[in-house]
């Protein structure tokens, strides 16, 4: 073995190929909520946001696949509260709604910037794995309807 070699800690290393399921849909949540945050600040200064994506788009004629970036809106997740007149945000996976509490499926909020703040403390709980278990819920009811 060379000199540069022999002076380097060689070790018998395995990359991790799968992603821990409960790790996959705190990211995923996160990531969803972090969309709900960009949204309601854009809303705030009177602006529009969109997410950008990459897509591969396939050219009928030569038949070459080519990507392509494209801008997706974002569906807002709160709405006016007609019985109390409040901002009601409701958490989603997929297209469920996540029941917080027993019977609870929505968070009441005064104005934007408290919006704001609730979505980024519910984006840290749900990295700290405080909604693991109704976002397994949520994402067993997704999954259903791909079963046939």
């Amino acid at each position: 073995m060379s000199a540069i070699l022999s002076s380097l800690k060689l070790v018998n290393a395995k990359r991790q190929n799968t992603v821990d399921p409960i790790q996959f849909r705190r990211n995923k949540l996160s990531e969803k909520l972090t969309h709900q945050i960009n949204l309601a600040k854009a809303l705030q200064n009177g602006e529009t946001y969109t997410v950008k994506r990459q897509r591969n788009v396939r050219d009928d004629a030569s038949g070459l696949t080519s990507v392509v970036e494209i801008s997706r809106k974002v569906k807002q997740w709160w709405f006016v509260n007609s019985e109390a007149k409040k901002v009601a945000v409701q958490l989603r996976y997929g297209s469920k709604v996540i029941e917080l509490a027993k019977g609870k499926n929505a968070i009441e909020v005064n104005n934007g910037d408290e919006l704001i703040l609730i979505l980024s403390k519910v984006r840290d709980a749900v990295l700290m794995g405080e909604l693991d278990n109704q976002i397994e819920i949520a994402s067993e009811s997704v999954k259903a309807r791909f079963k046939k």
